[in-house]
């Protein structure tokens, strides 16, 4: 890999940049030197590849093309449209075009939307087809529609010699994180997505005011401090001297506490029991500014204790009491529903899997309240939440791992357990977290359902992880879920959404416990972003991390 710029005057650099063409320019170009009769003519050939990393046997490759007739052009695939892992590809479409077209070989180059080159070469009509040798033998589907369509209209496909193989894979392993690649890459995505200081800052602003309506279980989410003292004596086990408890609520009131303190009308309709800790819980939403509509389906609220010693997580002790709702307390959550669904700018649904979320409430969210609301974004807590429930909403939330629980499937390519739970729930886009890896966003290229494109592959791209220090995981998947619906209703891309919840997500994983993250937390940490101001090169490694935990007052108020 090399750096096409670096010592390029900038008239030879603005020469670079203009053998990349669109697919009109490079139809006009072509019809412009096909007018030629007899030997004026040129001939044009054509390679299409992802071309992430180029190595010395691409560059072979190239220059065997370029043997074969007289312009050679080059076409590259989009980033949205490469399935080679969740990070692929390490470079750009916008150096990756920028690499090949500082080759003196090379005459133009084109980024190409789609996952094969097949509508190219029926628009482009390319003279020769150059493909590697291992395709000789190939009878990969989407090659042999290539191939059909270059011999159709008189065409020919010529397979290079390969003589020299690198996996781009393993270069890119090895230097992603080099000479400030993984920023570049990001800065340019950003760039790609109008993710930039203004817009977001703007999309912070438009939240106060909006009207957000929150359905789900409220649990509670016990965190015993201890003391490793000794060994017990009865038996080889470890002994703990409790400290102090801290006591936080979870799951759906989780979100709604988190819209709260970013400035939004915020009204939950949960299920809560009859014991203390549900009073307390009122209370507690109460204050922090949610209005509560309470159906208590069960006795009392399900509380999971986590036992720890200084920030270490060493057991959990769940007592929870999963109960469907009959009929009546079903009747009841949809009167709720109803009541409040015309007036709200978005909703969002939690699903907890203790049985506030029947069937029947989930056909009434696909039907009738669909039809009032906006915006419907959801997500599950843990294991127990039914991810394939959760039917025509506008945003899913989920992470890998409850993605790969949800359909059984632990080997799969992501994108395409993506596309099989938006086809399945006929949802439009989902966020999918990676834990230290980031996230990866998957997007419809048509959210009408009635046109072809519904259901064409999806748009993906990545988001590296901005967290540099990982102290508690608890609360980021419904904070990632509130942000990103409160930033989609206020008119934000996915891609936006997504990078505000990512920047969330790294303050609130620094802080133990369920700490609630405020808008001038995020518009600080902004402030600091180099891919922000459009530096990527050179920040300091305090540059890239948050500029501070949000202060423990502002944490989700304990019960």
């Amino acid at each position: 890999m090399f750096e096409p710029f670096a010592s390029a005057s900038p008239d030879k650099a603005a020469d670079y940049r203009r053998k990349i063409v669109t697919l009109e320019e490079l139809l006009r170009i072509a019809g412009e030197v096909r007018k030629a009769e007899g030997s004026a003519r040129k001939t044009f050939v054509l390679c299409h590849g992802c071309f992430d990393i180029v190595h010395p046997g691409h560059i072979r490759y190239l220059e065997f093309a370029r043997t074969q007739g007289d312009i050679l052009v080059v076409s590259i695939t989009a980033d949205a449209a490469i399935e080679k892992g969740d990070e692929r590809p390490y470079i750009p479409q916008e150096l990756r075009a920028e690499n090949l077209a500082a080759l003196e070989l090379v005459q133009y180059v084109l980024v190409d939307p789609n996952p094969t080159a097949g509508p190219l070469i029926h628009a482009f009509r390319p003279d020769v087809y150059i493909k590697g040798q291992e395709y000789a033998t190939n009878k990969d589907p989407r090659f042999l529609a290539e191939r059909q369509e270059v011999e159709s209209y008189g065409g020919r496909v010529i397979f290079s010699s390969g003589d020299v193989v690198f996996s781009s894979t393993r270069l890119g392993e090895a230097v992603t994180q080099a000479n400030g690649l993984a920023m570049r890459r990001l800065s340019l995505v950003c760039r790609r997505h109008g993710v930039d200081r203004r817009s977001l800052s703007g999309f912070l602003d438009a939240i106060p005011g909006k009207r957000v309506l929150v359905f789900g279980d409220t649990v509670v989410h016990r965190y015993v401090l201890c003391d490793a003292t000794d060994i017990a004596t009865e038996s080889p086990m470890m002994t703990l001297t409790e400290l102090e408890n801290r006591d936080y609520l979870g799951a759906a009131a989780t979100v709604a506490m988190q819209a709260a303190v970013l400035g939004a009308k915020t009204l939950l309709v949960t299920g809560i029991g009859e014991d203390g800790y549900s009073e307390r819980a009122m209370v507690a939403l109460t204050e922090a500014g949610v209005q509560v509509r309470a159906i208590r389906p069960r006795p009392e609220l399900a509380v999971k204790t986590r036992f720890l010693v200084d920030d270490r997580k060493m057991l959990r002790v769940d007592r929870v009491a999963v109960r469907p709702l009959d009929s009546v307390g079903e009747r009841r959550a949809l009167e709720l529903l109803a009541e409040h669904a015309t007036d709200a700018d978005v909703a969002i649904v939690v699903d907890s899997g203790l049985g506030l979320i029947t069937p029947g409430i989930m056909q009434h969210l696909a039907g009738e309240l669909r039809r009032r609301l906006p915006i419907i974004a959801g997500g599950t807590a843990e294991a127990r939440g039914n991810l394939q429930e959760l039917r025509q909403f506008d945003l899913l939330c989920t992470s890998e791992r409850k993605l790969r629980m949800a359909m059984n499937d632990f080997a799969g390519g992501l994108s395409s357990l993506a596309y099989r739970v938006l086809q399945d729930t006929q949802a439009c886009q989902m966020l999918v977290t990676l834990a230290k890896r980031g996230m990866v966003t998957f997007d419809r290229r048509s959210h009408d359902p009635q046109s072809p494109a519904w259901s064409d592959r999806l748009r993906s791209e990545h988001l590296p992880s901005f967290a540099h220090q990982a102290v508690d995981s608890l609360g980021c998947s419904e904070t990632i879920l509130t942000i990103a619906a409160l930033a989609l209703a206020c008119g934000a891309s996915l891609m936006q959404a997504a990078y505000l919840t990512s920047a969330a997500a790294a303050m609130q994983i620094a802080a133990l416990g369920l700490v609630a993250v405020r808008s001038e937390d995020v518009r600080g940490w902004l402030e600091r972003r180099p891919e922000m101001t459009g530096s990527s090169e050179g920040e300091s490694d305090r540059a890239q991390e948050p500029t501070r935990k949000p202060r423990q007052e502002h944490a989700l108020t304990s019960v």
